[in-house]
């Protein structure tokens, strides 16, 4: 039997949730709509569902806003029927249930990074723990340890074991023989980077190599390296190296090809900071771009560098753009639609409400409370009072006559200013939300199960400081 689905909104929401359910045409679950009798459909509670949902009730499940809070296991459990949060906007809804209401899961992934600090040998023992913390936490599986020439690095031995005590895989990077040995000693599980020539340290200590050319660009000396590997048994990681843009990089990507050809069942890596730190531009769509190319060729690790600023969140990057690509892969579909961390300065829809949409809402609302929307033709901001719209913030400001409230004044202009930015970059503004930069700024933790802290739209005269 189809699945029956029951939507619980408020007042203003209802006609436009109306007309996108009935745009979506034929379907494959049924479905009803409840004004639970509220203006505001977010602003729902447990009680007032409680009180105002009569059992039993006839659906599957009960589909509630996304910006709903209150605890939705206990409802689940009160009404004998599973109740989830759809999405934040009505208009994104033809996205959530053309998946029949499934969640996408980006807990999986095949993808092992390798997070270099670069500077390893330069930093104190306590900094270096400090940032091979930060980068696990950022999705790190593996801190590599980057060794800089004619640097000593008296402490390297100490910083494997304390690393791997903390539960932390290592691996030393140098282009030093006695300090891939003194690392090896010291417990690391990977080597890098070595060649048909170095790879009998690896033998010698049975960890694992990543192997490169012998010469740049030389896939039949990496052979060698890999048939030496193989000849001991033990385990290794194939780097044909990609290159920088104009010094190579075409190429670079045609060895990848071939080289997954003559060893298709090869463990590969592939090092990115070639072209997300020696590229002037945003690293997420790089990132991207680069782990699609590695879904596509069963590539299992990545090397990740930061060093230029600009990449300064490029291992988050990476650890979404692995999640995205995987799950996208296993699907068997375009990588788009299963989350939007890589998207950090446009939107693929920022405007959920069209101009009709916000006229129609505008012409409803009777209270002095102000609300900032944004559509294609600029930022709107309305109340019982009036409607304006413009493409710049200041010029809203004369018709809103918040003068004499200070603390008012400053949260529009802190708002509108919001919605301007949004709108110009094509990103997607809501009211007392903060603009969603995806992996480029660190994800606010929300507690769904609480009522968020109203905006302060209006202030009475006691609210307003002396």
């Amino acid at each position: 039997m189809a699945e029956h689905l029951l939507f619980l909104t408020g007042h203003l929401a209802r006609s436009r949730l109306e007309r996108v359910l009935a745009d979506l045409g034929q379907t494959t679950f049924s479905y009803e709509i409840i004004d639970i009798g509220v203006k505001v459909a977010a602003l729902m509670t447990e009680e007032i569902i409680s009180r105002r949902l009569k059992p039993p009730i006839n659906a599957d499940r009960v589909i509630l806003p996304g910006r709903y809070r209150g605890d939705l296991d206990r409802l689940s459990d009160q009404f004998g029927v599973s109740f989830v949060r759809g999405p934040d906007e009505v208009a994104d809804l033809p996205a959530f249930l053309g998946r029949v209401g499934k969640p996408i899961d980006l807990s999986k992934h095949d993808m092992r990074i390798f997070a270099e600090i670069v500077d390893a040998s330069a930093l104190s023992f306590d900094a270096l723990m400090q940032r091979a913390s930060t980068l696990a936490a950022a999705g790190a599986d593996v801190i590599d340890l980057g060794c800089l020439p004619e640097t000593p690095f008296p402490h390297l031995a100490d910083a494997v074991r304390s690393l791997k005590a903390n539960g932390l895989a290592v691996s030393v990077d140098s282009a030093n023989l006695d300090e891939l040995e003194t690392g090896a000693a010291a417990g690391a599980d990977y080597l890098l980077s070595l060649t048909e020539e170095t790879v009998g340290l690896a033998i010698k200590y049975r960890t694992t190599p990543v192997l490169i050319p012998a010469i740049p660009g030389d896939l039949d000396s990496l052979g060698r390296a890999i048939k030496s590997a193989k000849a001991a048994n033990i385990p290794f990681i194939a780097d044909p190296v990609l290159d920088p843009i104009h010094f190579g990089f075409a190429a670079s990507l045609g060895r990848f090809l071939e080289a997954r050809n003559r060893w298709p069942d090869v463990d590969m890596m592939m090092g990115t900071g070639n072209l997300t730190e020696l590229t002037d531009a945003d690293s997420s769509g790089v990132t991207a771009i680069l782990a699609g190319l590695c879904s596509e060729l069963s590539i299992g690790n990545v090397l990740v560098v930061n060093v230029s600023p600009h990449t300064v969140r490029t291992v988050e990057e990476h650890d979404r753009a692995r999640r995205i690509m995987f799950a996208a892969k296993q699907d068997h579909a375009l990588p788009r639609g299963y989350d939007a961390s890589l998207l950090q300065i446009h939107d693929r829809k920022p405007y959920p409400n069209s101009i009709d949409d916000i006229e129609a809402l505008a012409a409803d609302v009777r209270d002095a409370n102000f609300r900032i929307m944004t559509a294609p033709d600029g930022v709107h901001i309305f109340n019982g009072k009036g409607h304006q719209v413009a493409i710049d913030a200041f010029e809203l400001f004369p018709g809103l006559n918040v003068e004499g409230d200070g603390a008012h004044a400053f949260y529009l202009g802190a708002e509108l200013t919001k919605a301007e930015i949004a709108w110009k970059l094509g990103k997607r503004y809501a009211q007392d939300e903060p603009v969603a930069w995806g992996a480029a700024v660190p994800e606010k933790q929300q507690d769904r199960t609480r009522l968020a802290e109203a905006g302060h739209t209006l202030r009475t005269k006691k609210d307003v400081a002396p």
